[in-house]
């Protein structure tokens, strides 16, 4: 069975509250239901009730048991908007500012929900860009100081592939930094481990990929890896991690034993550290589309509270898979 459908059972031992802000998009009413049918997560569901009701009424779904909350008459809204400014003051941001970036973009008002411990954690990015998403748990969330730096993640399941953990990874980062320095790829590498060990209480083997496997080839972008390398080795001494790595040495037993023989990690790592954003979003996409990949996120890292971006593409099993996702690093924060 998935590791990724596996999951639900998780997810329904120790429900969490998961705040999807996009209320107005189809596949997300219809996530949401599947989410408090199968009781994976108490969910609440941001938007006009009237126009929820007759969207999940067209697509033929119920929202029974979905909390439904309305941001223009929500109890708590004046506490919101106020949570927002106070976080924002400083750029210079008036109250005004504060609630109209609030009211008019239900992703920070989701945000401010689960700051505030009112949800464990939020999914949104159906109909919002990654750069909405990011902003909105920067500026609402608090930075782990532990790890320093703002990434994503994905986890991704290949069907009937021998590497990595059967098929199952985490690819780091694919969403956020276009081209991390040594700092930011130490961070990255970290948290995408710590996300992996944590989800499938599984021993991550992180492999810094590049276009070189161990001085092969020179460049600035290798100089970063090792640099970063040396920072992630410091950090977490007891961590698998290896690199530089072309993608075959890190994959492939019989290239590792020619290319790199003796690495703990070559050959068999399940969690692959892109050196830019290129390079990530390019390989995620490749899996998902060409290698019939099961791809979950962007999951948000490097903050004190679990969100998720989706893919403007996704669809409303993606709704369902990272929310379920989002609600066991809720459990496990």
């Amino acid at each position: 069975m998935s590791k990724i459908l596996e999951l639900r059972d998780k997810a329904k031992a120790d429900r969490k509250r998961i705040v999807l802000p996009e209320g107005e998009d189809k596949r997300v009413v219809r996530g949401a239901s599947f989410l408090a049918q199968e009781g994976l997560a108490d969910v609440i569901l941001l938007g006009d009730e009237k126009s929820v009701m007759e969207l999940a009424k067209s697509e033929g779904v119920t929202v029974e048991g979905v909390r439904l909350v309305d941001p223009k008459t929500h109890d708590k809204r004046a506490e919101i908007i106020e949570t927002f400014y106070e976080k924002r003051k400083h750029k210079g941001i008036t109250p005004e500012d504060a609630e109209k970036a609030v009211m008019e973009n239900f992703v920070f008002y989701g945000a401010v929900m689960t700051r505030l411990g009112m949800a464990d954690g939020f999914v949104a990015g159906a109909c919002h860009t990654t750069g909405d998403v990011a902003r909105a748990g920067i500026f609402c969330l608090n930075l782990d100081r532990e790890i320093g730096t703002v990434s994503s993640s994905f986890i991704m399941e290949l069907p009937n592939c021998p590497f990595g953990e059967n098929g199952l990874f985490a690819y780091g980062d694919c969403g956020i930094i276009p081209y991390p320095s040594s700092k930011q790829l130490t961070g990255i590498a970290i948290a995408t481990s710590d996300l992996f060990r944590k989800i499938f209480d599984v021993e991550p083997r992180v492999a810094m990929l590049s276009y070189s496997t161990h001085g092969s080839a020179e460049g600035e972008s290798i100089e970063t890896i090792k640099a970063a390398l040396e920072k992630i080795r410091e950090k977490r001494p007891n961590l698998m991690v290896d690199g530089e790595l072309q993608v075959d040495s890190a994959l492939v037993p019989e290239v590792a034993e020619i290319k790199c023989k003796g690495s703990s990690v070559a050959g068999r790592a399940n969690v692959l550290i892109f050196p830019n954003l290129d390079a990530g979003n390019i390989s995620y996409k490749l899996s998902q589309r060409l290698g019939n990949a099961r791809a979950v996120g962007p999951l948000m890292q490097g903050l004190d509270k679990p969100c998720s971006d989706l893919s403007r593409g996704c669809s409303w099993e993606d709704v369902v898979d990272t929310a379920v996702v989002t609600a066991i690093r809720a459990q496990r924060a």
